[in-house]
């Protein structure tokens, strides 16, 4: 696909890319000639040796970290990445996390942990990133939501309500940013095979429920950077707040 897309000469912002869909993404950017800033949260050793194999394969990378779920370090993280390169072409907000936990169970500090790190940072990024935008004349974002944003699943009630808001403000910003020429769009996988899907962070139970699509089988996170790539480049320049469903058939509209 790299053969056919190019965004040489553009940098693009990355969260929670030291590992998963976040990892994929960046290097797949990377590969079409991005410049790629990977953000990362406690992850530095992860980060760098992503960055260093971009760099050895001839890209360009450089490693952030930053808790994305905080206006200050999100602030920090701008600034420092317009330091480096100079201006955001592209932001692809990816940084999430999962808990599976009955909804009578989940507690206060559940649902603002949840929500500050799968929405809010979403929200803190776009306002930090889409003035320079604007500035510029044009860019890209694209938000990683989740089919379970569309469909809901019993005890995941944060997640399911972080990633619905994520469609929910990527159309909002998609309407108001277009005649800025920012495309705003979102893509929400189904299951996909990262540490998110394991018995870490959900029951037995769920991670074989996790296969129950059309196709009976996790997605490889480079299959949902392609997806990424896709809306990052110029082949989707009349996308505008779509959502995109790499997800195996688990959502058919």
């Amino acid at each position: 696909m790299t053969d056919l897309i190019t965004l040489q000469g553009r940098t693009a912002l990355v969260t929670g890319a030291a590992t998963g869909i976040g990892h994929a993404t960046a290097q797949l950017l990377a590969q079409a000639g991005a410049r790629v800033v990977v953000n990362h949260l406690h992850q530095a050793e992860a980060a760098q040796a992503l960055v260093d194999g971009i760099l050895a394969a001839g890209g360009q990378a450089v490693a952030i970290g930053a808790d994305v779920s905080q206006a200050a370090e999100v602030q920090r993280l701008v600034d420092q990445t317009l330091a480096v390169t100079g201006g955001i072409d592209i932001l692809v907000n990816n940084a999430g996390i999962i808990q599976e936990k009955a909804f009578l169970d989940t507690t206060e500090a559940d649902w603002d942990r949840l929500l500050g790190t799968d929405l809010k940072s979403v929200f803190l990024m776009c306002r930090a990133v889409l003035p320079g935008m604007v500035v510029r004349g044009g860019g890209v974002v694209v938000n990683i939501a989740s089919d379970l944003g569309i469909l809901g699943r019993e005890r995941y009630a944060p997640y399911c309500a972080a990633k619905a808001g994520v469609i929910g403000l990527t159309r909002s910003l998609a309407r108001e940013f277009a005649p800025h020429q920012i495309r705003v769009n979102a893509i929400a996988p189904g299951p996909v095979a990262t540490a998110m899907v394991s018995l870490e962070h959900m029951s037995a139970e769920w991670v074989e429920k996790e296969l129950a699509t059309p196709q009976h089988r996790l997605a490889d996170p480079a299959e949902i950077a392609a997806s990424v790539l896709f809306l990052c480049s110029d082949l989707s320049r009349f996308y505008c707040g779509q959502v995109l469903g790499p997800n195996g058939g688990s959502v058919m509209p």
